[in-house]
């Protein structure tokens, strides 16, 4: 059996990996193949393109790399005619992966989508394309696999494999005793200016003013960045001397400073989920274009930007469970302007997607649950409660796995 896998950012790039090696405890004799990254080829994965190298964000990107990603489908389709392919499996990245299953299905070769889009929170009407394009959908969560249900979508509810990854993810206990020896005097400040090149650029500057609100707040704090690669981390280093602060910065060691933190900063993104597995109470900062804020107004579809808020809002207080979070219901909701200081003062991580300088409003959030370890607490109260409601499945992988080869059998 041969399985085509197309991945394009770094999260997708560890889902798929992880699904490749749970499909081949399932049958070892498969082959792999497809786009992806490091993960996906340390897994056994043979790819034709490491599409992590051409990260896409907003339309301008996309018009810019279009004859780049016009050859690598090209790639794509060359493949599917000269080799047997038993089924093609999408992981999020959906700009590219579309055109993957049109070509796809175009030969008469299943698609099958692992980690869908979020087509619920963003320009809804791409519902159409996977009714067409796409065979069944292994949906992480139950408010997304109700959605697509009600739009006639064949789906299966599989959990989230971001949690099961966690799980399975071991810390370096040698590295956290010296991080601790070196930096524990204080409260831990993670600072986490995401995984791609424009987002860095845009949210550091503002991450560095909140950090100094912070500090003149609670001087014993202790500031970390984690930093995705090497790029990054010299980028930060070269602005953090810039402004002549005094922050760390380590490459390769998300998960230990994430452990170590008391409360975190981010950049909105996957990494959220890590987050809420870890219980670190965190304000979520995006930073964009004015242009930009004003157009997603007109495609997004969702109350809040989180995918942990978004979470929040498909849960419902737990009336046997004293001091449990205020949860809501109505996932998916049009409400795409500010939202009020009462709203964002009961998300689960206050966020802040901005066109301008929101850091003093951010640091406000990390000050309060500095202040008081009674504030901290509570906030890590509401997560644990939040985590354990939708970290319900064991083996999200696993089921995933199955779910694939019974279809499979099924065409």
């Amino acid at each position: 059996m041969r399985l085509f896998f197309s991945a394009g950012d770094p999260s997708g790039d560890i889902h798929a990996a992880a699904l490749i090696r749970k499909l081949r405890e399932h049958a070892p004799d498969t082959e792999f193949v497809g786009f992806g990254s490091s993960q996906m080829r340390e897994a056994g994965c043979g790819l034709l393109v490491d599409l992590t190298q051409y990260p896409i964000m907003w339309f301008a990107q996309a018009i810019a790399q279009y004859f780049r990603f016009r050859g690598f489908l090209k790639e794509a389709e060359t493949f599917f005619r000269s080799e047997h392919v038993d089924a093609v499996i999408l992981v999020d990245y959906p700009g590219f992966n579309w055109h993957v299953a049109k070509a796809a299905k175009r030969l008469g070769i299943p698609v099958f989508y692992f980690m869908p889009p979020q087509v619920w929170a963003w320009a809804q009407w791409r519902v159409k394309k996977m009714r067409r394009y796409v065979d069944g959908i292994l949906c992480p969560l139950e408010f997304e696999q109700r959605w697509y249900q009600e739009r006639h979508c064949p789906t299966a509810l599989i959990g989230h494999p971001f949690f099961e990854e966690i799980r399975q993810r071991e810390s370096d206990p040698a590295f956290l005793e010296s991080f601790y020896a070196k930096y524990g005097d204080g409260p831990i400040l993670t600072l986490l200016p995401g995984s791609r090149n424009q987002e860095v650029k845009a949210n550091l500057d503002d991450m560095l003013l909140a950090v100094e609100y912070v500090r003149s707040m609670i001087p014993d704090v202790q500031p970390v960045f984690a930093a995705f690669n090497e790029i990054h981390a010299e980028y930060i280093q070269d602005r953090v001397k810039e402004l002549e602060q005094n922050i760390p910065i380590f490459v390769g060691r998300t998960p230990e400073l994430i452990r170590a933190a008391d409360c975190c900063l981010a950049v909105s993104g996957s990494v959220t989920l890590e987050l809420l597995a870890c219980n670190k109470p965190t304000v979520v900062y995006y930073r964009i274009g004015s242009f930009g804020l004003l157009v997603q107004r007109f495609f997004r579809r969702t109350r809040y930007i989180t995918l942990v808020n978004l979470l929040g809002l498909d849960c419902r207080r737990d009336p046997n469970e004293p001091g449990s979070p205020i949860f809501y219901d109505d996932s998916v909701r049009v409400i795409p302007a500010e939202p009020s200081l009462k709203d964002r003062n009961r998300m689960f991580f206050p966020e802040f997607l901005t066109s301008r300088d929101r850091s003093k409003d951010a640091a406000a959030y990390l000050i309060y649950w500095l202040s008081a370890p009674e504030h901290l607490a509570e906030q890590k109260r509401h997560l644990d409660a939040l985590h354990r409601y939708v970290d319900r499945i064991d083996s999200p992988l696993d089921l995933a796995a199955r779910c694939l080869f019974a279809a499979l059998d099924n065409t």
